[in-house]
């Protein structure tokens, strides 16, 4: 299937394709003795058929007279060696890395471990055929309607959400597609989404995933579903009307109504580990083809090597498995029609054979050399749990990263943790002490993993237990301020106080140069109760409560408001870093610049400026030679006075949009060189009228 050398054969002959006649099934299992393909019928009955191997492990057959929605599985037969990393037991059906389309989930009371209950390392006889899920024959179909154009990353605005959750309760989405793909490509959840700005849109994970058994042991399930099982496959349990192929065009239809709205698709692909877990837990797929090929092993070659926290480690130092993402990612691309990818725990992919991390990876490389690869957007979650695994600014000009420093200073800047405004400027424009151009800055101030953003200023502490860990779970370092009061009040003061801290935080985002990503519901004040881990529930802790959204209007309409000026008003979003060079014509001053920084004080931020730990206010000048912008940022709990600069910047001062209460700031334009009052804790956008403007 790819077209770059990574698999030292044409993987196009793995998986199910029908072929004239019949079906055509391929498996690479390198170190297999012997592979059945198992035909599954309705009754769960299997007829099982011998694979022939070619000298690249590449187990192939082709079976007259199947057709779309035939159910299958292998069975790998060879050692039960687990000093080799061998661990083949044919009495598992095991599930086609490559398939399209698979039935369902997991019976975790069924036989689905491939060793003893007393033991790891000795092999289980039981057979799991009906405990596991299949894959399923499907057939070609039209890929979907493609974007008209992709925007570049600096035209941006990225929205995180979950394909239940987020219409899981939605009043307006028929009950029978909530929670599904044809549910959130519904008229009026797409009319929601351009009304805020949204561009693209990015989806927890949605290839075919399973929960982990120590989370159905507690009566829940993985609800975000970072535990992949399926490359290639759609999740199925999102699919509003069967799991036989269905899924695949359901799919298809959003990704459709998406593009036909303007809104790319970018997907959270978790390839760096799989739903399997460790050696001890369920084998399903992978481990039972060849543990050691498709998992990084220690060196005594029986056990997991884990930098994920997950239990395995997907190894794309083997070519053969490197092609097996290669092959999935252009999948997505040319079939499923998506725009871009998100990499969880991305670090990961570009470990060697040593697990060392290799930013001059092949699997970096590849995506360049891709011709449909190197079009789409990529971004990485630039760490993961082992040695030298925080990778932050280090992935090059044609990524964009997940900026932690961003979330974590904003955050502290706003509950007033921070000492001065130095490194606020430098996240602001784009984070250049981390990266080589803006577009690679993805800010975040929340996302899927931790608090809302209304939890944000709700809660001190994280509240999980209904996670079943005894509140042990999740992060304790939140970096929130409840306003004074834990948990939701009553009290008009701290809940107005919470609401200007929440459009402050969006003012900040969306303000900031680099691309910003918005956690789904956080325009509406959608809360998770104060649990800040909320993988396991699929519940209406993680849903989004539609019917709240009134409640917090204000904050909907100021996203809508400040991602229309960042669509029409370029100086507001650049591509290139800006060093306070000259823009626009000469006046009998002096040129303006692209970028400066204000004291409030009339001039410029001088190094006495910059080294005041006590300083809670700056303002940020950007422009260029046909507009520009005056943005404040004041987050002391008191007014402070300020002098707008002279007439060189701009003859006057508009408030254009901001985050304080009517009658709070002028209507009318101000003049240069005069004061205005910043009200306490607030962010202030004003549009400059230049000496060669017009009229």
């Amino acid at each position: 299937m790819t077209d770059i050398n990574t698999a030292p054969f044409d993987t196009s002959a793995l998986g199910s394709t029908l072929v004239d006649g019949g079906c055509r099934f391929g498996l690479w299992a390198p170190r297999a003795e012997r592979v059945e393909l198992a035909l599954v019928a309705d009754d769960r009955s299997q007829v099982n058929h011998d694979m022939t191997v070619d000298e690249h492990g590449v187990w192939t057959i082709v079976v007259p007279d199947i057709s779309a929605g035939q159910r299958y599985g292998f069975r790998v037969h060879g050692p039960w060696d687990p000093d080799r990393g061998m661990r083949f037991n044919p009495a598992k059906l095991l599930l086609d890395p490559y398939a399209k389309a698979v039935t369902a989930g997991v019976d975790y009371h069924g036989p689905i471990m491939d060793h003893t209950p007393e033991s790891n390392y000795e092999p289980d006889p039981a057979d799991d055929a009906t405990s596991v899920p299949l894959a399923v024959v499907i057939e070609d179909s039209e890929p979907p309607k493609p974007i008209a154009r992709r925007r570049d990353m600096s035209e941006s605005v990225i929205y995180e959400t979950h394909v239940k959750g987020y219409t899981r309760q939605h009043p307006l989405v028929p009950e029978h597609l909530r929670g599904t793909y044809a549910g959130l490509a519904y008229p009026a959840v797409i009319e929601h989404l351009t009304s805020i700005g949204v561009t693209a849109i990015e989806l927890l994970p949605i290839q075919q995933f399973v929960s982990e058994p120590f989370v159905v042991g507690r009566g829940l399930s993985n609800y975000w579903g970072y535990n992949t099982l399926g490359f290639f496959a759609p999740h199925a349990a999102y699919c509003s009307v069967g799991s036989m192929g269905a899924q695949v065009r359901e799919f298809k239809e959003m990704v459709t109504a998406f593009h036909e709205a303007g809104i790319e698709v970018i997907l959270d692909v978790v390839y760096n580990h799989t739903g399997e877990g460790g050696h001890e837990g369920p084998t399903l797929s992978f481990r039972g083809i060849d543990h050691e090929s498709y998992y990084r092993l220690n060196n005594d070659h029986r056990n997991d090597y884990d930098v994920t926290g997950c239990g395995n480690s997907v190894d794309t130092s083997h070519p053969e498995v490197l092609a097996l993402v290669l092959d999935s990612l252009r999948y997505w691309v040319t079939e499923m029609g998506v725009d871009g990818f998100r990499y969880d725990l991305a670090t990961t992919l570009i470990r060697d054979e040593s697990h060392g991390v290799d930013q001059n990876h092949p699997f970096k490389q590849a995506l360049l050399d891709d011709p449909v690869l190197n079009k789409v957007k990529h971004i990485a979650e630039p760490w993961d749990l082992g040695p030298y695994g925080y990778q932050v600014g280090a992935w090059g000009p044609h990524w964009s990263e997940w900026n932690d420093r961003f979330r974590d200073y904003v955050r502290d800047f706003w509950r007033g943790a921070v000492c001065g405004v130095e490194e606020l400027a430098t996240r602001l424009c784009g984070s250049p002490d981390l990266y080589g151009q803006p577009t690679s800055s993805v800010n975040f101030i929340t996302a899927h993993d931790g608090f809302t953003m209304r939890d944000l200023v709700t809660y001190d502490m994280k509240h999980n237990q209904d996670n079943g860990e005894d509140n042990h779970d999740g992060a304790n370092d939140n970096r929130s301020w409840n306003c004074g009061w834990e948990g939701e009040t009553t009290d008009q003061a701290i809940i107005m106080l919470r609401h200007r801290q929440v459009r402050n935080f969006v003012a900040t985002l969306l303000l900031a140069t680099g691309v910003p990503m918005i956690t789904a519901g956080d325009e509406m004040g959608r809360t998770q109760q104060g649990n800040n881990n909320a993988y396991c529930q699929d519940s209406p802790i993680s849903w989004m409560d539609w019917e709240d959204a009134e409640a917090w209007s204000d904050v909907t309409d100021l996203v809508a408001t400040l991602t229309t000026l960042r669509r029409e008003h370029p100086a507001l979003r650049p591509s290139i870093y800006r060093h306070h060079d000259p823009v626009g014509p000469a006046t009998n001053a002096r040129t303006r610049v692209d970028l400066a920084w204000f004291s409030g004080h009339g001039g410029e931020m001088v190094t006495d400026d910059w080294h005041d730990e006590s300083r809670r206010t700056l303002g940020m000048y950007t422009s260029d030679a046909d507009e520009a912008f005056l943005i404040w940022f004041h987050a002391d709990d008191h007014p402070t006075e300020i002098i707008l600069p002279s007439p060189r910047w701009g003859q006057s001062w508009q408030v254009v949009a901001s985050t304080t209460l009517p009658g709070e700031l002028p209507d009318e334009p101000v003049p240069a060189g005069l004061s205005i009052t910043l009200p306490s804790r607030c962010v202030v956008v004003m549009g400059a009228s230049l000496a060669n403007d017009k009229g």
